[in-house]
């Protein structure tokens, strides 16, 4: 099974991706599809994550779309994560904007039937106090993402158990 596992540059992905997500999923035997917004991608380069993400998985890390005479490197998850998802990516999907690869990825998941879709999102209270930012959530709701908030300093492992209930 196949987890697509999407992160932005939310605070603390640096340091909490492999730790909390990757690495336990893959020992729950989950084939990793990993891919990042371009801030996510430059911090985890920075803290030296993205080379510790690749030793997890056969798939290619990635944030940067493919050419277009390039195969699609894997076929369509079983399952999607995202975590964390910032307030821009949460009011990206909930219109559809696909400007970078992660984007991508999730509004095409968004858009196949059968494919879960579960976003941890982490925003602000300024963010959340924006008068899009229920609309937003709502939209997803409707659209059957599950959206799994909480405090920003929740541990994100649960989240596994989440996708593997769905």
């Amino acid at each position: 099974m196949i987890l697509g596992l999407v992160s932005a540059g939310g605070g603390g992905v640096e340091h909490r991706l492999r730790l909390e997500v990757a690495v336990p999923a893959a020992r729950r035997g989950w084939r990793l599809a990993i891919t990042l917004t371009p801030t996510a991608a430059r911090w985890l380069e920075a803290a030296g994550e993205v080379a510790r993400l690749r030793s997890l998985t056969d798939l290619p890390v990635r944030w940067e779309s493919r050419l277009p005479d390039e195969p699609k490197p894997y076929p369509m998850p079983d399952a999607f994560l995202f975590v964390p998802a910032t307030a821009n990516s949460v009011a990206k999907l909930a219109v559809g904007i696909s400007d970078n690869q992660a984007m991508t990825a999730l509004n095409e998941a968004v858009g196949t039937p059968g494919v879960p879709v579960v976003v941890r999102p982490q925003a602000n209270p300024a963010q959340r106090a924006h008068p899009r930012w229920e609309a937003h959530l709502e939209t997803l709701l409707s659209y059957g993402v599950h959206i799994a908030d909480g405090p920003s300093d929740d541990p994100w492992e649960p989240l596994l158990d989440l996708i593997e209930a769905l």
